[in-house]
């Protein structure tokens, strides 16, 4: 079954679909150096770099899949106009992003559709976002179900959630049951070279054999460790670190350091024997759990499920982007696997 992936970034969604047997044909986004990413690790798929508010399936998407059947569509539209336009104004202009998803869906008329987003958005307004994209999707004639996820159920060693609709064209979707096992940080990171007195290199070994079968799953594939540069802290950041205990944040530090980042995230550190916060973009309020840095992008890839396989693109600022806008590949591959079955493929 074939996939196009809106708003698909470095591609952890599609990656996902892709490792559940799905054909990406395409992604759409517009970042450039994200879709240079996204088109290292999808071989074969094509991309568009541009404003989706004008792409339409006619002109842009045929000529490049050709007749190919779009089967699914997934995506994560941003909401930002939806927090600002208020009550009853989905048609906001401020929301075109994710009306653009909606109107992509009815040109297309894909059997299925899966939308990701920020847990807010079910409440926002006392539900009336949900109620309009719930209602704009019924009237395509989709049944549409949404839940909240959380990544770490589905064996990804974050405690990250998110929204998930899933359209039908025909039946019902059912989310996929949660694993029993959580992963930890420690149980995700810790055969990754240290960095302790180095910021490492573009090419590294690995320090150990994998030691879990998660670290066995991120390794598959790769013979060496990438990605994996630490950021140069001054001294006076790593003192502050190294006075923040495992799982610890800024109410564990002196009266003198405790004020020094005035935000409830500050001077978080992981905690080794339990899965991650969530990854952001910015990538410098959390530590590792052991090492007095924040994390290398590759550690917040492997937090976010990418196998150690998957390359990231651009500078260090563009690839932390990459890597905390995604959806964690396994919640993605579950959420596939699912579809796949219940559309009898």
């Amino acid at each position: 079954m074939n996939v196009i992936d809106l708003f698909s970034g470095a591609g952890g969604l599609s990656y996902g679909f892709e490792r559940a047997g799905f054909d990406v044909l395409l992604g759409i986004d517009n970042d450039a150096k994200a879709l240079e990413t996204f088109e290292l690790n999808h071989k074969g798929s094509k991309s568009i770099c541009g404003d989706i508010t004008k792409i339409t399936y006619e002109n842009d998407i045929k000529p490049l899949i050709g007749d190919k059947k779009i089967d699914v569509i997934i995506g994560g539209p941003p909401c930002q106009g939806m927090s600002l336009s208020g009550p009853r104004k989905f048609d906001d202009p401020r929301n075109k992003l994710y009306l653009s998803y909606i109107r992509l869906v009815q040109e297309i008329q894909p059997t299925a559709f899966v939308i990701e987003n920020v847990p807010g958005l079910v409440g926002l307004f006392g539900g009336q976002i949900k109620d309009s994209i719930i209602e704009k999707f019924t009237s395509m004639g989709y049944t549409i179900q949404y839940k909240i996820l959380c990544a770490a159920d589905y064996g990804v060693p974050q405690n990250r959630k998110r929204v998930v609709f899933v359209g039908m064209k025909n039946g019902e979707f059912s989310y996929p049951e949660p694993l029993k096992e959580k992963v930890t940080c420690s149980m995700a990171l810790d055969d990754l070279p240290a960095l302790e007195d180095e910021l490492g290199t573009e090419h590294a070994d690995y320090i150990s054999k994998p030691h879990n079968p998660y670290q066995k799953l991120m390794r598959a594939n790769s013979k060496e460790v990438r990605n994996h540069v630490a950021a140069s802290h001054s001294d006076k950041v790593k003192k502050i670190i190294s006075l923040v205990p495992d799982g610890g944040n800024y109410k564990d530090l002196p009266d003198e350091y405790i004020n020094s980042r005035n935000f409830h995230v500050a001077w978080t550190r992981f905690a080794s024997d339990k899965p991650a916060p969530t990854i952001d973009t910015g990538h410098r309020h959390h530590f590792h759990y052991k090492y007095n840095r924040v994390p290398t992008v590759r550690e917040c890839a492997r937090l976010q499920s990418f196998p150690d396989d998957f390359i990231f693109l651009g500078n260090k600022t563009q690839q932390f982007r990459q890597v905390g806008n995604a959806v964690p590949p396994l919640l993605a591959e579950a959420i596939a696997k699912a579809l796949k079955e219940q559309l009898g493929d």
